[in-house]
């Protein structure tokens, strides 16, 4: 019988402490059992997951590796939320986005959204695709502006629609001191989605309108999404947002707002993605950096970061877009977890044109479970204390603040969008990963992995269409994949099939189909369609077998042994009867004799295109 101690009530408190190293000798066995023969550091290194900015997730996080204490929520320098008591009132405020030209429609929407749960709306108004400015009243008709704060997105001459806005307040009795949300005035956010000159004065002059006149109403938005949406990290995003952000700062406090002022002006939006643990230390990270700008310019108490976070567009897919809702569902924990005031969760079918009624519902359902039903609102930074997510926000934090340095040291925000800095850094971050996502390192669910060729798809009403301009690019992970599945779609409209490979399995089921499922998978995703009638072939079936599938390429999928006993023969019999390529599931080391080989880490994007190409496949 184990008998507690009398000064302590932990059931761990009567076993000895385990060591660092004997859990290292653990892991060695573990990993030795699977062919893997490392000790030491490089037992743990076996099992770290590398995440861009150069920061790596361990397997294991001790509190050694917490050094820096992240304060308490509501007080600098805010790691821990930007007010005491988080979201635990009423939980988030879900934002949803509207990007529709029709005012009629747009009501309609409007009010659709607030009687199902909705709290605030982020409105595309005067650019292109947005609802005109003169529609802008008839579009806000029945929604109670005292109870419904309101975002604009005005493009790059945000004045009109911030004047009608204004207009609308006063016509409708609405008091200065009860208009709620933010104009989104972002100069040198529109500098980068277009290459347009970044002006200061219209956002000084709202600034310090608001400042003066409407206290909850915040002027200047700090939108970091450019930078997301043309592929940059998550500390490029940090760093980048923190740029702008000073940026504004000593344009505001120059025209003779205090720094107070100034802050309480700013309203920071961030990407939140489906790397949930990701999206909470870049949340959590930013109000740190954001705390210690304020603390540097002589006003600690007001870092306090106003935060709103949008699902990423990055990350949605064309193909299978039903796997989205699961995507934005992740994203939408993590940026509730990190502490973001606001969450906009994007539709499902946001990559394929303007949502339905459907999609809308889901998008701002997500935020209602997670909250009514998950009760993610009831604690604040419940991250708070692991480990693993505090050696993560410093890290992160870390990086960003290196790269905003760099900016810093460049002339400033402006000055990096005008000389093409931000440009190539986020360029060569994006070719990087691009590269992940070709040889599946980073796998895309219903895409680059499962992808289903026989899938109907999900048709939208297109949106608008911006012309390219000066402006950074916009990315999706699913681009590379997304342009040889539309390869295949031209091929079967105008043919009546899709390209095929002839899969030779070689030997019995139970040895060929694990690289049969492999071969299969990787083919698709090219929207390339596998043949394997019958299950398995020999020399004396191939030929036949290849002619009827109707096929010009084959692939071998066996065994090693099994490529070392009828490879030859089996490909002989196959080049006979027509095939043009003779490719191989395995490495080249297992039959050199293959004109390609695919593999777990190969370049599937170039495997697929050229031999798209060798198809004839435009």
């Amino acid at each position: 019988m184990t008998v507690l101690p009398a000064d302590g009530l932990s059931p761990a408190a009567a076993f000895p402490a385990p060591s660092h190293d004997q859990w290292q000798s653990l892991v060695e066995g573990v990993l030795r059992r699977s062919g893997k023969e490392v000790t030491g550091p490089a037992a743990e290194e076996a099992l770290s997951t590398a995440l861009g900015d150069g920061l790596t997730a361990r397997p294991l996080y001790t509190s050694a590796d917490v050094s820096a204490d992240p304060g308490l929520p509501g007080f600098a320098p805010f790691t821990r939320g930007s007010r005491a008591t988080g979201n635990t009132a009423g939980g988030w405020d879900v934002r949803q986005r509207h990007a529709l030209a029709d005012p009629v429609r747009l009501n309609e929407a409007l009010l659709g959204d607030l009687e199902n749960g909705v709290t605030s709306l982020w409105l595309s108004v005067g650019g292109p695709g947005g609802v005109p400015v003169s529609g802008l009243a008839r579009a806000l008709e029945g929604v109670l502006l005292d109870l419904a704060p309101v975002a604009l997105d005005a493009g790059a001459d945000p004045g009109p629609a911030v004047r009608e806005l204004l207009g609308l307040y006063e016509s409708r009795g609405v008091a200065k001191e009860a208009a709620r949300g933010t104009l989104g005035v972002d100069p040198l956010g529109q500098a980068a989605r277009t290459g347009t000159d970044p002006g200061l004065d219209d956002a000084v002059h709202w600034a310090r309108l608001c400042s003066r006149a409407y206290p909850e109403l915040r002027a200047l938005a700090v939108d970091a999404l450019p930078y997301h949406e043309a592929g940059g990290s998550a500390a490029e995003e940090l760093g980048l947002s923190l740029a702008t952000g000073v940026a504004y700062l000593r344009a505001l406090t120059g025209a003779g707002l205090s720094v107070e002022e100034a802050c309480a002006q700013l309203e920071f939006r961030y990407a939140a993605t489906a790397d949930q643990f990701l999206t909470i230390a870049k949340l959590r990270a930013a109000r740190l950096l954001w705390g210690r700008v304020a603390e540097v310019c002589g006003a600690p108490d007001a870092g306090a970061q106003r935060q709103h976070a949008v699902t990423s567009s990055v990350m949605m897919t064309r193909r299978d877009p039903w796997v989205n809702m699961l995507r934005t569902t992740l994203a939408c924990l993590g940026a509730g977890v990190g502490g973001a005031e606001s969450v906009t969760v994007l539709p499902f079918d946001h990559a394929l044109g303007l949502p339905d009624a459907f999609a809308r519902r889901i998008a701002r359902n997500t935020s209602t479970i997670l909250i009514e039903e998950s009760h993610l609102a009831r604690v604040t930074d419940p991250a708070g204390g692991s480990w693993y997510v505090e050696r993560l926000t410093g890290e992160l934090a870390a990086a960003a603040w290196s790269f905003f340095q760099e900016i810093e040291r460049a002339g400033g925000q402006a000055e990096a969008l005008g000389s093409g800095m931000v440009r190539e850094r986020l360029a060569a971050t994006w070719a990087v990963r691009s590269k992940n996502l070709a040889r599946r390192k980073e796998p895309v669910t219903g895409v680059s992995e499962f992808p289903d060729v026989a899938e109907r798809p999900v048709d939208r009403e297109p949106v608008f269409a911006a012309p390219a301009g000066g402006g950074l690019p916009r990315v999706r992970r699913d681009e590379a994949f997304e342009a040889l599945r539309a390869r295949s779609d031209a091929y079967l409209a105008s043919t009546g099939s899709r390209p095929k490979v002839f899969l030779a399995a070689l030997g019995p089921a139970a040895v060929h189909t694990a690289r049969v499922s492999f071969a299969a998978n990787l083919f698709l995703s090219g929207g390339i369609e596998p043949v394997q009638d019958p299950v398995s072939v020999d020399a004396s079936t191939a030929a036949a077998a290849f002619t009827a599938s109707g096929a010009s390429i084959a692939c071998l999928c066996s065994t090693e042994a099994l490529y070392a006993e009828q490879a030859d023969a089996v490909a002989a019999a196959l080049r006979a009867a027509g095939a043009d390529r003779i490719v191989l599931a395995g490495r080249p080391g297992e039959y050199p004799d293959a004109d390609v080989h695919v593999f777990a880490g190969c370049d599937v994007v170039a495997v697929l295109s050229s031999e798209l190409d060798r198809m004839g496949v435009a």
